[in-house]
């Protein structure tokens, strides 16, 4: 970036619980999520000084409730941040947690910031998407937006409309092989150094939740092919393809990078660009392919200097999609290496984060890695974006 470079010093996540009176999480509070992710971050980067913290900016789809009242002030003072720090909420659907790296980084990379937090919280089991949301009726009377736009399980569907090459038995595998992938990088300790355990409360007692509660590791393509398909009749999307309704948090700290020098803080990833973009509504899952154009131009990079992808997967076709237009192949090793959401879960306005975190996990591995993108689909119509450059690279692969 021009300016001031921003650097990903690091990011931690709560395990992801399954939304609903069944999940772990549902006698916990949303905000007392991020505080837990917030304190685990501070606590594992004790070189953070407190009072030098410029900015935190936490997002949240449904601001109501215990995700309302200016999350970013309420949870830095509930994590016990001087009063001298201020903060702030934001929204933009699934990219929420995106938008408030992007956001603290513009801060950081204009002089305005030298150290920031940004995350993201989603208790979709006490706030379901659109809850107490009054959409303005001319969207519908005027036909600004198609009825269907607003139902994320129907975008999907006409996804699949628009590009027949897209078929279910592919969605299927690419889901199939995101609970392969997830269980792996379990079964090797890579996902669970970047969870922060959280105190539960339930009928039963007490417990903690250290583990993404989602995880379908037995799944076959047997199974999947027999599952409902809730958003239409003889559709594609199901639960087998799609991402759990999920309830979680993620946060991260970024700086600049003379800032991190000073301090002697870690530095995992150097923002190199990033890019939002709007398309139709009813088609929002292809929101990624312009905004990643857009982040690539601005880098002055094309798609073959990517050595590696952590693309969302709201829904399988979403990424499918992206990875047709860029003509990438549905297996290729360096797309979601870790499995996505539809094994871990995407929580929303938190996911945006854990993207960022677990590229920049994989980035520690990969030191012929030099380019990494971040990805991801957004209600209503958009994409959002976001390349990084891999500190530890040491030379072309």
């Amino acid at each position: 970036m021009q300016g001031n470079p921003v650097v990903f010093v690091d990011g931690v996540r709560t395990p992801f619980g399954r939304a609903g009176e069944k999940g772990m999480y549902w006698g916990t509070r949303a905000d007392d999520m991020i505080v837990a992710a917030m304190i685990g971050l501070l606590e594992r980067n004790p070189g953070i000084p407190h009072e030098r913290i410029d900015e935190v900016a936490i997002a949240a789809t449904t601001q109501e409730g215990d995700q309302g009242l200016t999350l970013g002030r309420t949870a830095a003072i509930l994590a016990g941040l001087p009063l001298s720090v201020p903060g702030f909420a934001i929204d933009r659907m699934c990219a929420g947690a995106m938008t408030a790296v992007t956001s603290v980084a513009g801060g950081i990379a204009s002089g305005g910031y030298d150290i920031a937090l940004a995350g993201g919280v989603e208790h979709m089991g006490r706030h379901p998407l659109g809850a107490g949301a009054d959409p303005n009726p001319r969207f519908l009377a005027e036909k600004l937006v198609s009825p269907d736009a607003l139902n994320m399980g129907i975008t999907a569907e006409r996804l699949h409309d628009r590009f027949p090459q897209l078929t279910k038995e592919r969605a299927d595998r690419f889901g199939m092989l995101s609970q392969v992938k997830a269980e792996a990088a379990y079964a090797a300790g890579h996902i669970q150094p970047d969870l922060i355990p959280v105190a539960l409360r339930s009928e039963a007692g007490y417990g903690m939740a250290t583990e993404d509660e989602g995880r379908r590791p037995g799944t076959t393509m047997e199974a999947l092919a027999d599952l409902k398909t809730p958003f239409r009749p003889h559709g594609k999307v199901t639960a087998g393809n799609a991402s759990p309704l999920t309830d979680g948090a993620t946060v991260a700290a970024l700086a600049s990078e003379t800032t991190a020098r000073e301090l002697g803080l870690g530095v995992k990833m150097r923002m190199v660009s990033f890019g939002f973009a709007g398309v139709e509504p009813e088609v929002m899952g292809i929101g990624p392919i312009p905004s990643t154009e857009k982040a690539l131009a601005k880098a002055g990079l094309s798609i073959g200097d990517i050595g590696l992808f952590e693309l969302n997967e709201a829904f399988s076709v979403q990424v499918l999609s992206l990875l047709d237009h860029f003509g990438i192949a549905d297996d290729d090793p360096r797309v979601n290496p870790w499995g996505g959401a539809i094994a871990l879960g995407h929580p929303l306005a938190a996911s945006g984060v854990r993207l960022m975190i677990q590229l920049a996990r994989q980035f520690e591995m990969h030191s012929k890695v030099r380019y990494g993108l971040t990805a991801m689909c957004v209600g209503l119509g958009q994409g959002g974006s976001v390349i990084w450059e891999n500190p530890h690279y040491t030379g072309a692969r």
